[in-house]
């Protein structure tokens, strides 16, 4: 009985116990997902000394809306336009080659299908694509070429979306776990992003693509807190553009 009555007792202090812990884990968590969904850009770090290296050291990650690809084939060599890729360029946009948006990126749980659920794929890593209407959009490795790219929900839950994540230092970017990233010169003086999944140095994919002879160079994406862009002004009579992310 005695043993009985001191039970009952300590049910309510076991209770609270455990109502404290699951608050504190809650709190951890509101933390972690602030700290995560704080807003960065990307800068391109390389260990090695060659031409190549140095010209893409400090280039910084932004998204095109489209690109522009040579090939060549017994027909002769054509010009194929294919949309939405990642790439590397001066941080300064007014010496960017071609126009392209600084990627300003963070990360947050991504929106899978119900169909893609049980891929429990983790945090995705959305990216502004555009200031005004504010536009965000998912940076994914195209599953067949690793390319890094950028869409919608539609456009990137079949491919290569995450787990996207940083190092215990919260300094450089990873996939799947990985520092793998391939900085490749698909024409001169543009540096195309790729992921190297395979860990063969992009040889299997680049040979798919008749790329084997670029220059490419092997790159650690280093994150760089930055400001989040302003919020854009109304038209007259109209309300405020919304972002859109996941549809």
């Amino acid at each position: 009985m005695v043993i009985g009555l001191l039970t009952l007792a300590s049910i309510p202090s076991v209770t609270g116990v455990a109502f404290g812990v699951s608050e504190q884990r809650k709190s951890n968590q509101r933390k972690e997902d602030a700290r995560r969904m704080v807003k960065f850009n990307m800068d391109a770090q390389c260990s090695g000394e060659t031409d190549d290296d140095r010209d893409v050291h400090g280039r910084r990650v932004v998204v095109r809306n489209e690109k522009v690809r040579t090939e060549t084939s017994q027909e002769g060599t054509c010009k194929l336009t294919i949309p939405e890729q990642v790439y590397l360029d001066d941080p300064n946009p007014t010496k960017r080659l071609h126009p392209a948006f600084t990627s300003l990126a963070f990360y947050i749980e991504y929106p899978e299908l119900e169909e893609t659920k049980h891929l429990d794929r983790g945090l995705g890593l959305p990216t502004y694509v555009q200031a005004n209407p504010p536009l965000l959009n998912w940076i994914y490795a195209d599953k067949d070429t690793y390319e890094l790219k950028y869409g919608n929900r539609t456009q990137s839950v079949e491919h290569l979306v995450g787990p996207w994540d940083w190092t215990e230092d919260e300094k450089t970017i990873l996939l799947e776990g990985k520092n793998a990233f391939v900085a490749v010169e698909e024409e001169e003086g543009e540096w195309a992003l790729y992921f190297d999944r395979d860990g063969d140095d992009l040889a299997r994919v680049l040979e798919e693509q008749d790329m084997l002879d670029n220059a490419f160079v092997p790159v650690s994406l280093v994150r760089r807190v930055a400001e989040e862009p302003p919020a854009p002004k109304p038209a007259e009579g109209q309300g405020q553009s919304q972002a859109s992310s996941q549809k």
